[in-house]
């Protein structure tokens, strides 16, 4: 079927998946070592939970849009099956322009939101960007409530932060994500049109797993009964 993903993974699919892959690993390590120190210690690490929360948010976001380029979203296209080839091109470029807009929506808020936490000015307008408010107030001394501050971004106090140190981690670090994600999620559907619009796809959901581990099951029960 159009639209699988191709077969070797580029440098970026790397990066992507391996960034994936540790926070993941560190989640598990931060939440064992939490384990460990509460049952057998009868301690706590204080910030495990909020970096956990932090981490967790960074892997669903970045794994959506990675999902996207790799066409790994579930979904169901009994409809687009009945169609010929040129009406689920023309299906897929209607729903890749929905997703576009979308996402481009979901940009725009989510840089407004982290741009005050950087000392930076979010966009103007209520749907798309008119200019820059200026007047914004800077939210940029705004810091976690338990992780603590690390020193390779000490360079933010200088920065953004007029001098002040901090105490825990400036929320403009872990908020980052927030307007990256979503600038990937655009990418990714603009990748995903010109790949409709050039014909190597006919659809942005092009995973189906399920389907897959159905007909596993039911030739094991097939081969089971005979």
């Amino acid at each position: 079927m159009s639209g699988s993903r191709s077969g070797s993974p580029g440098v970026i699919d790397q990066i992507e998946e391996t960034v994936i892959a540790v926070l993941l690993g560190l989640m598990t390590a931060v939440t064992f070592a939490n384990v460990i120190a509460r049952f057998v210690f009868n301690s706590n690490i204080l910030w495990a939970l909020e970096l956990t929360v932090f981490m967790f948010a960074w892997l669903v976001l970045l794994g959506a849009s990675y999902a996207v380029k790799t066409h790994a979203h579930l979904g169901v296209d009994a409809i687009v099956n009945m169609l010929p080839t040129a009406g689920r091109r023309v299906l897929a470029l209607i729903t890749v322009g929905a997703c576009l807009i979308f996402s481009l929506l979901m940009l725009k808020g989510a840089y407004d939101y982290w741009a005050v936490f950087a000392d930076l000015p979010p966009t103007s307008g209520r749907w798309f960007p008119t200019g820059f408010d200026l007047k914004a107030r800077s939210q940029s001394f705004y810091e976690v409530q338990d992780v603590p501050m690390v020193g390779m971004f000490s360079f933010l106090e200088d920065l953004i932060n007029y001098g002040d140190r901090y105490e825990k981690l400036p929320k403009v670090v872990p908020y980052l994500i927030l307007p990256l994600s979503m600038f990937l999620l655009v990418l990714r559907f603009a990748q995903a049109g010109i790949q409709v619009w050039k014909g190597e796809a006919d659809r942005l959901v092009a995973s189906h797993e399920v389907e897959d581990e159905l007909d596993e099951a039911r030739a094991r029960a097939t081969e089971g009964e005979n």
